[in-house]
C-alpha cells in the first residue's frame, strides 16, 4: 500500500528534529502541573480498571513521557513513526521498549492493552486519518480500558516549514474539545473527562485532553 505524502513527510521531518526535539523538550513536564496531573489520572484508571495494565504510549516521540509514566509506575512502551525519534528515546530512556510502527495500523492484538496515550501524536492528521486512527486505538484497547489524548484547541491547520531550529514540512491540525469528543463516540469510545487550560507563554493556543473509555460489552 503506498503511503500518503504526509506521512512521509511527517517521518522524515521528525527524523531530522529528533536530538534537537529532545534537547528542547525533555523537562517540559515539569512546568505544567495540569498535564502531569492528568496522566496520573489516565494511569490510575487504567490501573484499577480490573483489565490490562499495559499502556501504549503511541506516538511516543523521544519518550520523555513514556519514561514519565514508568517513573509513575506503569507498565508501559512506546511506539512511533519516526525512525530518528525512536534511536533517540532508546538512548534516553534505556529499559524501556521503543518500536517503529504507524498509529494505524499497529502490530498489537486486539484487546491487549489497558491504555493507550496520544500525547500530541494525532495533531498532523487530517481528520479522515484521525478517524481511522481511534478505531485503532478501540480495537487494541481491552474492554473497560482508557485513552488519554492531549491536542492543540482550535479549529484549523497551520503550517509549519521551520521548528526545532529546522526546515520542516508538516501540517499541524487543531481541534475543538466537542469535535475531537465526537470523532473517538464515533469509534466506540466514550469520553469520561475533558481538561481544556490556558496556553502556557511558550504556546499559542489552549491546550486539551480528552480521557476516554471502551465501554465493557
Amino acid at each position: 500500500m503506498t503511503e500518503a505524502p504526509h506521512v512521509t513527510a511527517t517521518r522524515r521531518s521528525y527524523d531530522t528534529v529528533a536530538v534537537a526535539y529532545e534537547r528542547l523538550l525533555a523537562d517540559q513536564l515539569a512546568t505544567t502541573p495540569l498535564d502531569r496531573a492528568m496522566i496520573a489520572g489516565f494511569v490510575e484508571k487504567v490501573e484499577t480498571a480490573g483489565g490490562p495494565r499495559a499502556i501504549g504510549d503511541l506516538g511516543c516521540g523521544t519518550g520523555r513521557v513514556t519514561s514519565h509514566l514508568r517513573d509513575l509506575g506503569a507498565e508501559v512502551f512506546g511506539v512511533d513513526l519516526s525512525p530518528g525519534m525512536i534511536a533517540v528515546a532508546r538512548e534516553t530512556c534505556p529499559g524501556l521498549r521503543f518500536e517503529v510502527g504507524s498509529m494505524t495500523a499497529l502490530d498489537l492484538p486486539g484487546g491487549s492493552l489497558g491504555g493507550v496515550l496520544s500525547w500530541y501524536s494525532t495533531v498532523h492528521m487530517p481528520e479522515e486519518e484521525l478517524a481511522a486512527c481511534f478505531a485503532e486505538f478501540h480495537r487494541v484497547l481491552a474492554p473497560g480500558g482508557y485513552v488519554l489524548v492531549a491536542f492543540k484547541v482550535g479549529d484549523e491547520r497551520v503550517r509549519l516549514e521551520r521548528a526545532y531550529g529546522h526546515e520542516v514540512d508538516l501540517d499541524v491540525y487543531r481541534w475543538s474539545p466537542d469535535r475531537l469528543s465526537g470523532l473517538l463516540s464515533a469509534a466506540g469510545l466514550v469520553e469520561s473527562a475533558r481538561l481544556v487550560r490556558e496556553p502556557d507563554p511558550v504556546e499559542s493556543t489552549p491546550q486539551a485532553f480528552l480521557l476516554a473509555r471502551r465501554p465493557r460489552g
